[in-house]
């Protein structure tokens, strides 16, 4: 029998996890707010948010006040059971949305597979068998099950797993014309993220929303909404499609939605709902007390005025002095993003090297994200107090400075 391992470290990922991840040479342990400290009691400014996630920062006093509560109550009973706090988070992305069904699972992946298998289903029940084909963007990024990664327009995730899930295709992000020429009486659904997250930050043209839309329902296909990074507050709407004024069939949340404990949504209306008749889809987590209480606690701080608006605030200051630190520094050539997801497009000579930025950041105490090679992303809690901002603006031009002058 091994000795009990009360002491790990970095080393020991190398030894006892699966190695299909490379994280960063320190182990955080303990946060606060946006800060962050490390095993050797370092600070670091949490500008990354667990990529989108940590929408409320880290140990904040409502989640885990909602969180104690719930797990001195009731884990777990399953879906044979229904529980209250399910209930009461349901009511509430219903009142909050054009949705009125919820449908709760444990991931963004989850939430997509049961938003594609309710797109088929539909199909298959009103139109027939050959209404199956689902278009997607390129370099969209929907989850890694074999469904979703095979709708995820980035095959360097999907190839290799065998054949892939066949009736899914492919179209240029924010090309209508493209889109147009793809569609048919045969797709049953056309999936977007209203702002691709993980190949750039990219966000979408209103009219090109609002052309799939009209698409969309010309051909009695579905619009999906791929919301898991940009729902629940982070474009300074409680849900992005809220920011675009285009409304989808079905929209997917996860990320943020738990503030850091794992839950996810698929919603849908009435109409399409009944589509998903007992024994049809389900997951024995899906919905739990503990998830759902926290992401109640979640929607009570978030679908605010006061915390909305303040997300547009804050994605000022930050722009403003990105652009600044950009411009000085040679290092971007552009701030893009809507609220609190926000991508600095490098510069032809920095091209490729997002994860430099990522080192370089994370030497001066900051924790910032990639989106791809060429794009650095910012995802910070959207309630990131303004001194926090400031010091982590400045960690962040200490690290462009040493960059180029190295």
């Amino acid at each position: 029998m091994s000795a009990p391992h009360d002491t790990v470290q970095r080393a020991d990922f190398d030894q006892v996890m699966v190695p299909n991840y490379a994280p960063a040479a320190f182990i955080p342990v303990r946060g606060a707010g946006s800060r962050v400290w490390d095993q050797a009691g370092r600070e670091l400014i949490d500008f990354a948010g667990g990529i989108a996630v940590n929408v409320l920062g880290h140990a904040h006093p409502a989640l885990v006040g909602a969180l104690t509560e719930q797990a001195n109550k009731l884990w777990h009973v399953s879906n044979v059971f229904t529980n209250e706090p399910a209930l009461r988070l349901a009511h509430k992305l219903v009142d909050a949305t054009f949705a009125d069904r919820a449908f709760f699972c444990n991931s963004g992946a989850e939430a997509n597979e049961a938003a594609f298998k309710l797109a088929r289903r539909v199909a298959h029940d009103r139109f027939g068998p050959e209404k199956h084909e689902i278009i997607a963007t390129v370099n969209s990024f929907h989850g890694r099950t074999l469904f979703t990664v095979s709708v995820g327009g980035q095959p360097k995730y999907s190839d290799g797993f065998g054949p892939k899930i066949t009736g899914i295709s492919h179209v240029p992000y924010n090309d209508l014309e493209a889109l147009k020429a793809q569609i048919s009486d045969k797709t049953c659904a056309v999936v977007i993220e209203p702002i691709q997250g993980e190949s750039g930050v990219v966000p979408a043209d209103v009219a090109y929303l609002q052309g799939a839309r009209e698409l969309c329902d010309k051909h009695n296909a579905l619009l999906i909404f791929d919301e898991v990074q940009t729902g629940v507050g982070r474009t300074g709407e409680l849900f992005a499609y809220q920011h675009y004024g285009v409304t989808p069939d079905i929209l997917s949340s996860a990320k943020s939605l738990g503030g850091g404990f794992p839950i996810g949504a698929m919603l849908t209306t009435n109409e399409l709902a009944k589509h998903l008749t007992v024994g049809t889809h389900g997951t024995t987590y899906g919905g739990n007390p503990l998830a759902c209480a926290v992401a109640n606690a979640v929607l009570d701080v978030v679908n605010t005025p006061e915390v909305l608006a303040g997300v547009k605030a804050k994605h000022q200051q930050f722009k403003a002095r990105l652009e600044q630190i950009g411009e000085k520094y040679g290092l971007f050539t552009q701030v893009r993003g809507v609220g609190l997801l926000i991508g600095c497009v490098l510069s032809e000579a920095w091209k490729g090297k997002a994860k430099e930025v990522f080192n370089a950041a994370e030497k001066e105490g900051l924790m910032v994200l990639q989106a791809g090679p060429d794009v650095v992303r910012f995802a910070p809690s959207l309630v990131v107090e303004e001194a926090d901002i400031n010091e982590g603006l400045d960690r962040f031009e200490r690290a462009a400075a040493k960059l180029t002058q190295a």
